[in-house]
């Protein structure tokens, strides 16, 4: 991990915070707990305890492993429903095959990302290929949800599929971390995904003792979850390690430091970087429904029932 760099970052845009800009201030450091998903793989749940309007407009994230799996293990989803949210999954180690019931999907790997908007509903499919079935081999990615606003919540479902060679790499000013901007803006440099609702999401890499600081969009949130490594948050240097998450206060700036000594396993502070403009609207989520009222959810279940979000191909029927 991971699977895109580059030899020499300090060939890479640098990012500069400006001078002055105000330091965004860490209210509190949530450890996830772990959990299994699907048929089986292991999770973490990254944002479990953090107050919804520290986390608005985003609703859940999922680190999927890290785990080895030995031959015949590796396992995914069955078919299932979503309506009025997107999905992003970013795949660090391993394969992963989507599919969909309006015609997306692809087979992503080694630092590509799949970007689902489920809109106003669809069925899909992720599961390992049958090569990694058979083989065993390392598994290792995040899945994210983002919240739709409510104009934007029946929408026509859309894919995106996001090589790992499209995210744009910048590092910082000393060159001791490397950054992929996955979607959104980071001063000035736009990332390949495209968001409905406003958001950016970073993967840093911090060599030991490296610390970066980033210019963040004020009217964003911030959040910083560890993938792996140690290190701290904060110009006060908050303690953090491997599935734990930062959420941030109001500023201009987010920085993180990794600790000098590192884990053999994990010789690095790898950690995602997320923030987005609150939707500030009511939300109701049941299952993989995700909408404005009860009566929305309502509305959702019925027309899974009904079949009106799709229908399963009749290759996998």
């Amino acid at each position: 991990m991971p699977a895109v760099t580059v030899d020499n970052p300090l060939t890479l845009p640098r990012v500069t915070a400006p001078a002055g800009a105000p330091a965004r201030p860490v209210l509190a450091v949530t450890t996830a707990p772990s959990g299994f998903e699907g048929e089986g793989f292991p999770v973490r749940r990254a944002f479990a305890g953090i107050d919804y309007r520290h986390l608005d407009p985003f609703i859940m994230m999922d680190q999927m492993g890290e785990v080895d799996y030995a031959a015949g293990e590796p396992k995914g989803t069955p078919w299932h429903p979503h309506r009025g949210f997107e999905t992003v999954t970013y795949l660090i180690d391993g394969s992963f095959i989507h599919q969909d019931s309006n015609g997306g999907g692809g087979t992503i790997k080694n630092g590509d990302t799949q970007w689902m908007t489920a809109g106003s509903g669809l069925l899909h499919i992720e599961a390992p290929p049958e090569a990694l079935v058979m083989s065993g081999g390392l598994f290792h990615g995040l899945q994210l949800w983002v919240n739709l606003p409510a104009a934007d919540k029946m929408m026509a479902p859309r894919y995106q599929d996001i090589r790992g060679g499209q995210v744009q790499l910048l590092t910082s000013p000393d060159g001791g971390a490397l950054l992929r901007v996955i979607a959104g803006e980071l001063d000035g440099h736009e990332g390949p995904g495209i968001t409905h609702t406003p958001i950016t999401m970073v993967h840093a890499t911090l060599r030991p003792g490296a610390e970066l600081t980033l210019p963040w969009r004020e009217d964003f949130n911030g959040l910083a979850y560890v993938l792996a490594g140690r290190g701290t948050a904060g110009t006060d240097r908050r303690p953090v390690h491997t599935g734990q998450t930062a959420v941030f206060g109001a500023g201009g700036t987010i920085t993180v430091r990794a600790d000098e000594s590192q884990d053999s396993n994990t010789p690095d502070l790898e950690v995602v970087l997320l923030g987005g403009r609150p939707i500030r609207e009511p939300m109701a989520q049941y299952g993989p429904f995700v909408m404005n009222s009860q009566a929305e959810l309502k509305q959702a279940f019925d027309d899974f029932q009904a079949g009106r979000l799709g229908t399963v191909p009749a290759a996998h029927a």
